[in-house]
């Protein structure tokens, strides 16, 4: 079920991301991971090409460090979290990925993964075998410009990521977190004020660099001065232009 301002109810604890297999050309998500205005006959070469693979359950990895590199991932339904192991063995979240989203762009120099990714959700999505993807750029053009954008996405990310973390306050790095996950669901096409967290209080603290009980508390001040609600994982936003401005900069 989407999430949108007028069925917000009986979604607490659900995904916000459940569909039924489907294949390029019928996928609701064909316009955020492929080209636009792609014509139908150049779709059914990629379903001959992406594979649709079956769902792997939450707490499953779709790939570890040092596996072979073979393939990038968009993903259909569900959500991921990527992450590395430090010196001492202290996860490190690198970031969270929703439908519409591809992963795996980091492998690609070394040809070999460099990170984990585990599935936060019931997950299914698609390969996009690398050793293809000449073909598919020879056979669909606009397919390599697609993965240009999307790699610099990915690259756009990192940079936000550094912005975050540095020299912000507690309360900024949080509003800025909601934020940019309102602009990335409002890009899937679902509500930008109301959404699923999938992610832990915990695992957000490690992506922001907080301690999980500050993490908690901000939580707690933003539901106090009513710029959101919390119901479980279901956030609602209640005033976006402070949350906005809590942020310092155009999000």
């Amino acid at each position: 079920m989407t999430i949108t301002k007028e069925n917000t109810e009986e979604i607490a604890g659900r995904s916000i991301f459940r569909s039924p297999r489907v294949s390029c050309v019928t996928c609701s998500l064909s316009e955020l991971c492929l080209p636009r205005g792609l014509k139908k006959e150049n779709l059914d070469k990629l379903d001959y090409i992406i594979k649709n693979s079956p769902p792997i359950a939450k707490g499953n990895h779709l790939y570890l460090p040092g596996d072979d590199f073979k393939s990038l991932f968009a993903i259909r339904t569900g959500s991921v979290k990527v992450y590395v192991l430090d010196k001492n063995g202290e996860e490190q979240i690198i970031g969270f990925y929703f439908p519409g989203e591809v992963i795996g762009f980091d492998a690609i120099n070394k040809e070999k993964y460099i990170c984990y990714a585990i599935a936060l959700e019931t997950l299914s999505y698609c390969k996009l075998p690398f050793e293809k993807m000449s073909l598919i750029c020879a056979e669909i053009p606009e397919f390599q410009d697609q993965m240009f954008r999307l790699l610099s996405d990915e690259i756009s990310t990192e940079h936000d990521l550094i912005l975050t973390l540095s020299k912000r306050t507690a309360d900024e790095k949080l509003a800025i977190f909601i934020m940019s996950l309102s602009n990335r669901f409002a890009k899937l096409g679902y509500s930008s004020t109301v959404f699923n967290l999938p992610m832990s209080r915990q695992e957000i603290g490690n992506y922001l660099g907080l301690a999980v009980e500050t993490v908690s508390r901000v939580f707690t001040k933003f539901k106090r001065t009513e710029l959101l609600d919390v119901d479980k994982k279901i956030l609602s936003i209640k005033d976006k232009d402070a949350l906005h401005a809590l942020c310092g900069y155009n999000k």
